[in-house]
Parts: C-alpha cells; structure tokens; sequence
C-alpha cells in the first residue's frame, strides 16, 4: 500500500509531504496506482519549481518521496505553492477514491 502523508501547519498551509510503499496493485511496471501517484507526486515538484521558482527540498528513492517547502516571506508566491500542493491532493484522493485498497492519504497538524 502507498500512504501519502501530508504535512500541515496551524495555518493549514501544506508545509511537506511524503510518499512510502508500493501499491501492489499489478507488477512493476503495469502498476497504474504507483505510476499515477508518482506522476502526480513528482510532477507536483517540478510544477513549484518550474511555475514559482520555489526549490522544495526533496529526497527520493524507490518508493520513497519527501518534499519540504522552504521558508518564504512572498505571500503571492507562497498563495501560487500552496495552489499546487492542494491540487496534487485533490488528484491523490481522485485515486484514493477509485483504488482505495492501495493509497491512504494521511493529513498530519504540527
């Protein structure tokens, strides 16, 4: 199972997220819930980075991902982040919704 857990502050503001495990939903390489998270996921980064200019701090290795935000002071930029970090859990919970057995979305408070 893949569990997403996602990092938010008092705020409600997503501050990081981290992505473990495997679906288990067809063999490597035909696993459409591993590929749709890991598109979704990963292409969220780029997407902050490419469309803001924000770097997020990311560490990755089979079947791991974690992404932090570093700190900001530009709310217009910040507002355009936060955007695409609640996109990206829209679209998990589109596939949380369908396959259901393998992801579980987790949305922790610091």
């Amino acid at each position: 199972m893949i569990t997403v857990q996602v990092l938010r502050g008092g705020d409600g503001r997503i501050h990081s997220f981290k992505v473990t495990g495997h679906a288990g939903y067809a063999n490597p390489g035909e696993d459409i819930v591993c590929a749709g998270v890991s598109s979704i996921t990963v292409g969220t980064v780029n997407s902050i980075e490419a469309l803001t200019g924000t770097v997020m701090e990311t560490r990755m290795k089979g079947g791991f991902l974690s992404a932090n935000l570093p700190p900001t002071a530009d709310d217009s930029v910040s507002g355009q982040v936060q955007l695409l970090l609640e996109s990206m859990v829209v679209m998990l919970q589109g596939i949380a919704d369908s396959y259901g057995k393998y992801i579980r979305i987790q949305e922790l408070t610091t």
